[in-house]
């Protein structure tokens, strides 16, 4: 029986959709190894995310009090759960939460770990996780050698299956431990109105767009889907917009389902952190740019008549 672990986050007391997904994940896994899936969720108010976590599929979900992210006293809390549950199998997000953590996790633990991963499925008794690489050009399937096995999941990736749980809640007393870095202050910029690793759906804009004047006629757009507004490289760099809505290689990977690339050309260190979009929609007045090799739609026009027309048609349908 090999139990699965799942950790899950938490802001301003909801659970984040990514959590979701982790749990539906390790269910399927869970079903395959014979085992049970135990949420942990470190959070002072992880008590009322528990009917969610149960949902999806968590058996146990232990809830750890934290007033505060610590990537040490997280790590050290994971790994104690990790012990005590006897979990065979970790899923932690690929978020920035989760990214500064599981690293640390993994080296308490003896364990190793795959970053990034798209796609699990079980083979042997083992995990395989499916990650891009080469820069999101072909995607590789990998297994942990260590008894322990730990994957961080990219949001956006794990369809939800929705089925429930045992959703037995149990308190965990581990703690932080001895610490060596304390958090003094957090500096959040404004960024998008929906957070861009989170979103299901993303308008990005790239030099098409002319200048930073337009962005409002992307945000509009962004507003009316309830989506996240997003950035190539290109503009950033010009200065038309906080580096924080950058999509790409040096900026934010996402997974949504539906991104679309309004006057962005599609340099490959832009597709290497969109190309995993499960429907991309191109508008671009070049024929022959490189977006359009990989876009699921696209539409070969001036975006200044095209997102205007689908912004006011979407806001019709959607009232």
């Amino acid at each position: 029986m090999s139990n699965v672990l799942i950790v899950g986050e938490v802001k301003n007391g909801e659970l984040k959709k990514i959590s979701k997904e982790l749990t539906s994940a390790a269910r399927k896994i869970a079903d395959s190894l014979g085992g049970k899936v135990i949420a942990l969720v470190i959070d002072d108010k992880a008590e009322a995310v528990s009917a969610e976590l149960k949902a999806e599929g968590a058996d146990v979900i232990v809830n750890a009090k934290a007033s505060e992210f610590n990537p040490e006293g997280f790590a050290n809390i994971v790994h104690s759960v990790v012990q005590d549950k006897g979990a065979k199998v970790v899923l932690m997000p690929h978020t920035p939460q989760g990214k500064d953590y599981s690293p640390r996790v993994a080296i308490k633990s003896n364990a190793g770990i795959i970053a990034d991963v798209v796609g699990l499925s079980v083979d042997g008794g083992k995990v395989v996780a499916k990650k891009p690489i080469y820069s999101g050009k072909a995607y590789g399937n990998f297994k942990v050698s260590t008894d322990v096995q730990m994957f961080t999941i990219r949001p956006n990736s794990q369809e939800l299956a929705g089925k429930a749980g045992e959703g037995a809640v149990e308190a965990s007393s581990a703690g932080f431990g001895d610490v060596k870095v304390k958090v003094a202050s957090v500096d959040a910029s404004g960024g998008s109105k929906v957070q861009l690793a989170e979103a299901s759906i993303i308008v990005s804009g790239g030099r098409g767009i002319k200048g930073p004047e337009n962005w409002p006629l992307l945000q509009d757009l962004a507003d009316t889907l309830g989506a996240a507004l997003g950035a190539s490289r290109a503009t950033v760099d010009a200065g038309w917009i906080p580096h924080s809505h950058q999509v790409g290689q040096t900026g934010k990977t996402v997974s949504p389902n539906c991104y679309i690339a309004c006057g962005i050309s599609g340099a490959i260190q832009h597709l290497a952190g969109m190309g995993s979009s499960k429907y991309i929609v191109a508008i671009n007045k070049d024929g022959d740019a490189p977006i359009f090799k990989v876009a699921t739609y696209g539409v070969v026009a001036d975006l200044f008549e095209v997102v205007p027309a689908l912004t006011a048609e979407f806001k019709k349908v959607l009232g």
